[in-house]
């Protein structure tokens, strides 16, 4: 679209580009989002002007992950103000995009609220702009430093449930810097452990129909050297039976009150796995993900995607012979109908602990949560 455009990269060395940014060029501000539907192929930067081509990238997964969408919609907000759109328009349009990742709709009326409270104190619309850019830009700085401590306190439970060292961690999905202001949050747990020499194997799903784990994961994984092997989703019932998973690391993109989460479709499965073959199943998640307006697990909403992504392998966006790049190849009979949930939800029975930057919840109860989600509050006032 017009307020959508690229700006491409080359893919050489341990470039670092910043999975999202702010930027004021002369012809007026934008936000700037690393494309993840390009990786590992292309490192592509995609400029977005106004909140719907916000909107289109974070329903494309251009933009995706629980802890980088609350900071994304708060910059639309921000972008929407800035450029002299209507702020409660692209708030609506921005928190429905992604139903199930309840941090987009937090990230949204943080900025709002700080816009609307300019704007009652007296203040005209430039200067109530401005307070919804601080206010994206606190919550882009408040996750790098929690996705830190989350790393911490990962890394100190799997010491003390794996004393020794030599980890070998499963883990499903993307949950790294690509999804995060800082390191990420399940990924950085492994990376911590990775640094500190603790880490054997990271084991990564290749996480089917989209292959965030094939595609992003094992990017961040060789570009931070990392000993990690990538298997199909269905190959890892075979993985635990081996002996081979010594933990199961993951994210969340919402926490109901009762502690079930709701994650990428397939990480249920692995809970189950987990249980039956005595593995520690970890969840790890910063507080905001935590809804306590959700009361149980059957009060998430489950976004459903389209069925073009089961019935068809989309192509790479470097184009082959004969396909054109980022098209789709059939894989199945013409018409044929696909269930394709972007999450699933694992009871909190399943969950051996929550980890978030105020530290580690186990056994995990609603009362454990309310009470971490209360602590946290008061460490923010």
């Amino acid at each position: 679209m017009a307020d959508q455009y690229a700006q491409s990269r080359e893919n050489d060395g341990p470039l670092e580009i910043p999975a999202i940014r702010w930027d004021e060029p002369p012809e007026g501000p934008v936000l700037v989002l690393l494309d993840q539907t390009r990786l590992p192929s292309e490192e592509v930067e995609l400029v977005c002007t106004d909140a719907p081509a916000l909107v289109e990238a974070i329903g494309t997964l251009a933009v995706r992950g629980a802890p980088l969408l609350g900071i994304a919609g708060a910059y639309g907000v921000a972008l929407a103000a800035a450029r002299g759109f209507d702020v409660d328009e692209a708030a609506h349009a921005l928190a429905g995009a992604r139903p199930t990742a309840v941090n987009l709709a937090v990230g949204v009326r943080r900025a709002q609220a700080a816009y609307r409270a300019a704007l009652s104190g007296g203040g005209d619309r430039q200067r109530a702009a401005g307070a919804a850019l601080a206010a994206a830009r606190a919550l882009h700085r408040e996750d790098a430093e929690a996705s830190a401590r989350m790393a911490e306190h990962g890394l100190a439970l799997l010491d003390e449930l794996l004393p020794g060292g030599g980890h070998r961690i499963l883990t499903h999905c993307n949950t790294g810097a690509l999804v995060s202001g800082g390191e990420g949050t399940a990924f950085a747990v492994a990376l911590a452990a990775h640094r500190a020499g603790q880490l054997r194997r990271l084991w990564v799903d290749e996480t089917r129909p989209l292959l965030q784990g094939a595609r992003l994961t094992a990017y961040e994984a060789a570009r931070n050297g990392m000993a990690y092997t990538l298997l199909t989703d269905n190959a890892a019932g075979s993985l635990f039976a081996a002996g081979e998973v010594d933990a199961v690391l993951i994210g969340a993109d919402r926490i109901a009150a009762d502690g079930s989460v709701a994650n990428k479709v397939g990480s249920y499965p692995l809970a189950v796995l987990a249980r039956y073959h005595h593995v520690p199943f970890i969840v790890v998640a910063p507080v905001t993900t935590v809804d306590p307006d959700t009361p149980d697990g059957r009060s998430i909403e489950v976004e459903q995607r389209a069925g073009h992504e089961v019935t068809e392998i989309t192509a790479p966006q470097v184009p082959a012979a004969g396909v054109e790049a980022g098209g789709g190849i059939p894989v199945a009979p013409l018409g044929t109908q696909a269930y394709n949930p972007a999450f699933d939800v694992t009871p909190p029975e399943l969950v051996t602990a929550i980890v978030t930057e105020e530290g580690a919840v186990a056994p995990v109860t609603a009362e454990a949560l309310a009470e971490l989600c209360d602590r946290s509050r008061q460490v923010t006032i």
